[in-house]
Formats: structure tokens, sequence, C-alpha cells
């Protein structure tokens, strides 16, 4: 489904182009939806979408709360919420900062490192379902291009 949002605003006679947002938009949110779906094939039935945002790479580990708000674009109050609820269901705990008491710093318990290992392993498996779809030069190219527009170096296999 496109709305006047995500389809070219100049005019032409052929249908509407999907623009670039709606593009990366898209694919994403099916690795999402996977992750999730993965996620709960392997017992982490009491994930939620949400808590994802606070999973995905570079994860929590060691960081201050205030940093991964920042790093998810989310509010003190959301985030807070949300690393209350991953704590209360033993995916991670807070402990007093030793460089500063004032502050804590996040901690993944075994089950959420084990998480963090089923959402990258759910994520090569769909990485390498698109390799097969698209063929290895068209994907390895998609990444390089991923890469280049995050700048990044583009990947190699050395």
């Amino acid at each position: 489904m496109s709305s006047d949002f995500t389809n070219s605003v100049e005019p032409s006679a052929g249908p509407p182009v999907k623009l670039i947002g709606s593009l990366l938009r898209i694919p994403y949110e099916a690795v999402r939806a996977r992750m999730l779906s993965g996620l709960h094939e392997r017992g982490y039935t009491d994930l939620v979408a949400a808590h994802l945002n606070l999973l995905l790479w570079p994860g929590p580990e060691n960081q201050r709360p205030s940093e991964l708000a920042t790093q998810t674009r989310m509010s003190k109050q959301a985030l807070n919420y949300l690393l209350g609820q991953l704590e209360q269901l033993g995916y991670l705990i807070r402990r007093d900062d030793s460089a500063d008491q004032r502050s804590k710093r996040i901690h993944l318990t075994p089950r959420g490192q084990a998480a963090i290992k089923a959402i990258r392993e759910i994520v090569h498996e769909v990485e390498t379902e698109w390799e097969q779809q698209l063929g290895s030069q068209k994907f390895a190219q998609l990444r390089d291009t991923l890469m280049q527009l995050q700048g990044s170096e583009p990947h190699t296999d050395a």
C-alpha cells in the first residue's frame, strides 16, 4: 500500500514511483517482523516489538540509560519503562556505574545475551534468503551500497 507520502512527487504518465524512504522502510519492517516471530519460535514469547529497539545492534551492554535513549531516539521515560520490563523479564540488570555512582549501567543477563545471539541468527537467515533471491553479486552490491550510505567502508571478504 502506498500513499502520496511514499510516491514520487513528480508527475509522470505511468504509475507513481516509490520514494527511497519506503523502499528502505519496507524491508526493514520485514526484518523486524522476522526477528520478533523468530524470537517467539525460539521461546522468547515474552518479548514484544518495542523491546527490539533496545536489543538491536550494538545492544545495551554496559551503556548508561541516557546513552541508550539517545541511540534509540527514545525519551528517557519511555526507555526506562522498557528497561524495567526487560529487567523484570530477566533479560538485563541495571547496576551502579563504578565511575559515577549517580548513574547506572545496563548489563545483559545470560538470557539477554542468548536473545541477542538469536536475533543475529535470525537476521543471518534473512540475509541468506535475500542472497539466494537476489544472487550473491547483487546482494553484495546491496550491502556495499547501504554501507556507503551510512558512511562505512564497503564490505570485503578479506
